[in-house]
């Protein structure tokens, strides 16, 4: 682990504006009311774009780190001409987060997810003895274990026991430091979740966070200040399929600092999000017009969520209604929320591989679908200036020639397992 220099900045409240100082692992305002993300103000107004050979701290100037930990890659972008040629499109950009050599792309875990990891990571300070916690439907958890592994930081993934097929790498984990553990086979990403904040009740555990910690969001919207970079504008349509949100929030959080930088554009990035239907809360939500996500039971939720291809997008309580959430950015941005079947996004998936060549993650896909529909529906402009999120790729041809590791579970809990018993079991494990 390299040290560079600290970034510098402060947080405000979105509830409250109130602005304050990091205490190191802040994620919330202090005394808040009413339920906010915070938000990292730099001291830098202009970016500057550092050296490629840095990676994702190319971005450090809106970065909330400490270090910078070998390893990362940056989000690539490229204009589209196979893809933009099939939908009529003349300014269809393509910002790809995965594993594509011949576009420089080298993410290893083949998701975007990494900009997160290497963001979170390089927030934390080193010498913290903590364990850190994190809950996925299994892309997160892959690239966290990726990264704590090489860079020895002590992490505990909790992840649904039918969703660890995803936890594959090309190198054997350190499992000194990394342990999984499991919600049973039958339950979802939310009782992983449920299974990691009883985690962090112990007093050896730090949550990361999710939605709530800056350095997650502001490392996915590296996919915004890539895209930016590389066509000199901020994107009038942005394109990306979603779960919890996260990723769009940081994409508009992106585009409001590049508004105040001032070199890019004056226009505000539209969210164009999408879901894998028939899960889509955060779509029926917004149609309904509601600030909260309506409610679903149990039992509907799961019976959705086995239903569609894409696992990851399956996020029951988003980060939706709370200050500077996703209902906010996307009344400020004028976006839509949009769905695709299981078959769109297949047939989506294989189009884009045979003329852009490289296969997609299956939430790439559904992203990839809503673009076709968007352009046969008319909701953008043939000369529009757009962005598309590929959020995750390369997979088959990264798996092609290597030989795979998979993490195994230390231990695995029925459903709502008691604080005590998971307590007592996590002793064992660190």
């Amino acid at each position: 682990m390299k040290k560079i220099s600290k970034t510098n900045y402060r947080l405000r409240s979105i509830a409250s504006g109130a602005v304050f100082d990091d205490e190191g692992w802040t994620l919330e305002a202090p005394d808040e009311l009413r339920p906010g993300l915070i938000r990292a103000l730099y001291e830098k107004k202009q970016i500057d774009f550092k050296d490629p050979s840095l990676g994702i701290y190319r971005f450090a100037d809106w970065l909330p780190v400490n270090n910078f930990l070998e390893g990362s890659s940056a989000p690539v972008t490229y204009k589209s001409e196979g893809l933009a040629g099939q939908l009529g499109l003349t300014n269809l950009y393509i910002t790809f987060s995965g594993y594509w050599p011949e576009k420089d792309a080298f993410m290893n875990t083949c998701s975007f997810k990494e900009t997160e990891a290497f963001s979170v990571c390089g927030r934390l300070n080193h010498c913290n003895s903590k364990v850190l916690v994190v809950a996925s439907a299994g892309n997160t958890s892959r690239s966290f274990a990726r990264v704590c592994s090489d860079h020895k930081i002590p992490l505990l993934i909790c992840v649904p026991e039918d969703n660890t097929d995803a936890l594959w790498f090309d190198a054997p984990i350190d499992e000194n430091y990394v342990k999984l553990i499991v919600s049973r086979t039958g339950s979802d990403y939310f009782d992983a979740i449920y299974l990691s904040n009883i985690a962090c009740r112990h007093p050896d555990f730090i949550p990361e966070g999710g939605a709530k910690n800056i350095a997650r969001r502001d490392g996915m919207g590296t996919t915004v200040l890539s895209a930016v970079e590389h066509i000199g504008r901020i994107p009038e349509y942005y394109f990306q399929a979603i779960g919890s949100g996260t990723g769009a929030i940081a994409a508009w959080e992106a585009s409001l600092r590049l508004l105040e930088d001032g070199r890019f554009g004056t226009h505000k990035m539209k969210l164009m999000v999408s879901q894998n239907h028939p899960f889509t809360p955060i779509m029926d939500s917004w149609l309904a017009g509601s600030r909260d996500i309506l409610p679903m039971n149990d039992e509907e939720a799961r019976g959705k969520v086995e239903k569609i291809m894409a696992k990851v997008l399956s996020n029951r309580k988003p980060p939706y209604a709370l200050a500077g959430g996703l209902y906010d950015a996307l009344k400020d941005a004028g976006g839509e929320v949009l769905a695709a079947t299981n078959r769109e996004a297949e047939e989506a998936g294989r189009l884009f591989e045979e003329i852009e060549g490289i296969d997609l993650h299956p939430a790439a896909s559904v992203a990839t679908a809503t673009l076709i529909r968007a352009v046969k529906d008319q909701k953008v402009d043939k000369d529009s200036l757009i962005m598309l999120n590929i959020t995750g790729g390369g997979e088959k041809k990264f798996m092609s020639d290597k030989a795979l590791y998979y993490l195994k579970p230390s231990e695995i809990f029925d459903m709502n397992p008691t604080v005590a018993e998971v307590h007592a079991r996590l002793d064992r494990l660190f």
